[in-house]
């Protein structure tokens, strides 16, 4: 049990060297992780594993001599959310509906990942379609967090931010379009790393939105993050903390720091003050109209494109395309409601989709220009979610500062934005409540700052409290999930 739990503890980038090196083999890191995944099945984190082809593919990393920094992710399983094409795996989008499709060739970052020497772990649990931000997949059960099974992790990557708290994977790909892989990542105290827009490549994810889609990464820190951004888009394979002293933190009171449930909010002055006194200056900004546009503009975008989207993703693999049919066999309560708007008198027009696409978002990514330039700021800081994780079947509405709000617009409401203007972002774990729960705190960087951003999340890393252990890891030995 000690040797899983040192192995299941690694992280990707020690896990990659000891491989290299020949002191752990890949076979005893796939079993180790396949038989954490195993304990821990009741917190429905994966979808689809296949256990013989992953010891096989680790057995002939095992096999064959490694050549010294060739592949930076030799012998390292990743799990990939259900909506990435990986080669013979199913990707059903979180759908019964997809039950039989098993795409003939892997996504664009999925092939880089393996091109870089990761293998496969499986397929992970998310929100039907990824039209959620819970994890609640009522098909096939919700993803559980790791710090209470009867609360949800955050979505629609929620099956990720599972396998990552519980130690059953080193990292994990997952998609963001206005927050899927921030929210989770905050909800279960890990990194959630989005890149700009089209930084990484996006051919065979099943899409949402073309205009806000990207693939991404969450882990256990943020070196991890950087390592697989070099993998996929060719950035440092490392990168230096940037010092805080002297860095300019906007702070953008207005909207995003509005709103917060107590707890959260405590957490989130507490990091302020841990900033300023490493030496970080934060500066007051003003972000309101971008939260406006994105309010106006966000929904008419994704909504009029994710048909045509998802017809040209059924194309890519000869597959015949009924949006009615996929609409009618949807289950889950809060994402049927945004199926039932593509059709009819409330479908978007195209007149309203290209004045949202060709003024709106154009006017807010020029907010975040004007923002960034005039104050000198390295990045924006604020809470990624305003309210820490619901309780599953309580799910679909929150309370919030003592109103009932949809959990949709809740948990997207300052990671949104961001994703409609196509801007890096990163979510890292800033502690825990009163209550034993994760919240996050996000940075937001500059258009095609990316690596900018990851050195400087190494530099905010550092000077908060270590990552929180998930209550089902400290209790590993004393039982398995309880149901909620």
């Amino acid at each position: 049990m000690d040797r899983m739990h040192a192995l299941t503890d690694l992280s990707v980038r020690e896990a990659a060297r000891l491989i290299a090196s020949g002191e752990l083999r890949a076979t005893d890191y796939a079993q180790a992780l396949l038989d954490r995944a195993g304990a821990v099945a009741g917190y429905g984190a994966f979808l689809h594993l296949d256990l013989p082809s992953l010891l096989a593919a680790a057995a002939d990393v095992d096999a064959r001599r490694p050549v010294p920094g060739a592949l930076p992710l030799r012998g390292v399983p990743l799990a990939f959310k259900d909506n990435i094409d990986v080669a013979g795996m199913p990707t059903t989008a979180g759908s019964p509906w997809m039950a039989d499709h098993r795409p003939r060739r892997h996504a664009g970052v999925a092939q880089r990942l393996l091109d870089a020497g990761a293998l496969v772990l499986g397929k992970s649990n998310m929100h039907e379609w990824s039209q959620g931000v819970t994890g609640h997949n009522h098909a096939f059960g919700p993803s559980r967090n790791p710090f209470d099974p009867t609360r949800v992790t955050g979505g629609s990557s929620g099956g990720n931010a599972a396998l990552l708290g519980l130690r059953a994977a080193p990292a994990a790909i997952g998609t963001d379009t206005g927050g899927s892989v921030r929210v989770p990542a905050a909800l279960c105290g890990l990194t959630g790393f989005r890149p700009t827009v089209h930084r990484w490549p996006d051919d065979g994810l099943v899409p949402i939105s073309p205009t806000f889609d990207t693939a991404g990464v969450m882990a256990r820190c943020v070196d991890d993050c950087v390592l697989l951004d070099h993998a996929v888009a060719g950035g440092p394979a490392q990168l230096a903390a940037t010092p805080l002293a002297g860095v300019r933190l906007g702070v953008p009171q207005a909207c995003f720091w509005e709103e917060l449930d107590p707890p959260v909010e405590r957490l989130a002055r507490e990091t302020l003050e841990r900033l300023a006194d490493a030496g970080a200056v934060l500066v007051p900004c003003d972000l309101s109209e971008a939260d406006a546009l994105f309010r106006e503009g966000s929904m008419t975008i994704s909504l009029f494109e994710i048909l045509p989207a998802l017809a040209a993703y059924f194309a890519r693999h000869g597959r015949p395309f009924d949006a009615r049919a996929l609409a009618d066999a949807v289950v889950s309560p809060d994402v049927r409601p945004l199926f039932d708007r593509l059709f009819g008198a409330s479908a978007i027009t195209p007149d309203a989709y290209a004045h949202a696409l060709h003024t709106l978002r154009p006017r807010m990514q020029a907010a975040y220009r004007e923002c960034f330039a005039r104050h000198g700021l390295a990045a924006l800081v604020f809470p990624t979610s305003p309210l820490t994780a619901a309780r599953i079947g309580e799910d679909v509405d929150v309370m919030l500062c003592g109103r009932v709000t949809s959990a949709f617009s809740a948990y997207i409401r300052n990671t949104g934005p961001a994703g409609m203007a196509g801007l890096p972002a990163l979510s890292l774990p800033m502690g825990l409540t009163a209550e034993g729960l994760p919240a996050g705190l996000e940075l937001t960087g500059a258009e095609n700052g990316d690596s900018a951003l990851l050195a400087l999340a190494l530099g905010v890393e550092a000077v908060l409290p270590p990552a929180p252990l998930a209550t089902a890891v400290r209790g590993f030995e004393s039982g398995s999930a309880q149901k909620g």
